[in-house]
Formats: structure tokens, sequence, C-alpha cells
């Protein structure tokens, strides 16, 4: 017979977001460099990043550039990954009036 003690941890809610995420579906485009774009679609988007699905897979660790339509072209860097699903961290946050007016137009 086996016998442990134990006991419950404790359960925090913290988010590991820097900022909240809104919901938003759109076509974008994205590239390594300025020689390959494939399309994307942007599931939801933040200050800090975006989601997104693709239609191939993209590695963690790479820096793309992604062109979200009223948003224009930027930096970001592939957080993680999962299949054709990804997360990506801008190089230069949104200002919250830019992110504002953008979720007003496409949320």
């Amino acid at each position: 017979m086996f016998v442990a003690e134990f006991a419950l941890a404790e359960r925090t809610t913290t988010n590991r977001r820097r900022s909240p995420r809104a919901p938003v579906c759109l076509d974008a485009q994205l590239g390594e460099g300025c020689l390959q774009r494939t399309l994307c679609r942007v599931v939801d988007i933040s200050l800090h990043g975006c989601r997104l699905h693709a239609y191939s897979s993209m590695a963690p660790n790479t820096t793309i550039w992604l062109n979200i339509p009223g948003l224009g072209a930027m930096g970001a860097d592939i957080m993680w990954s999962d299949d054709l699903v990804a997360g990506c961290q801008f190089h230069a946050p949104l200002t919250q009036e830019t992110f504002d007016g953008f979720i007003a137009g496409h949320g």
C-alpha cells in the first residue's frame, strides 16, 4: 500500500497576457522578409500581439512581417505554434487609440 500526504495548491486567476484580446475575423498577409507572402486569418488581437490561423505551419521564434488591413505592415515574432494556429507578439505594441479604432471598425 502507498500512502502520501498532499496539500491543495492555491489557484490564481492571474492572466499572463499584458492586455486583453478582442475577437476579430479578417484575412491578412504574412511573410518572412519580402519574398515569401501567404494568407492567414487573424482571429484575435491585443495591443501586444494576435493569434493567427495559417495555411502552413509556423515555427516558434520566427520573425514575420504581418500585413493587417487597417493597421498596415508590422514585424512580429511567433511565440507559440500548434499545427496551423500560432500566437505572435508585435515588435512595437499598438497604441490604445489605434487598437480601439481598429476594433470599432472590425470587431
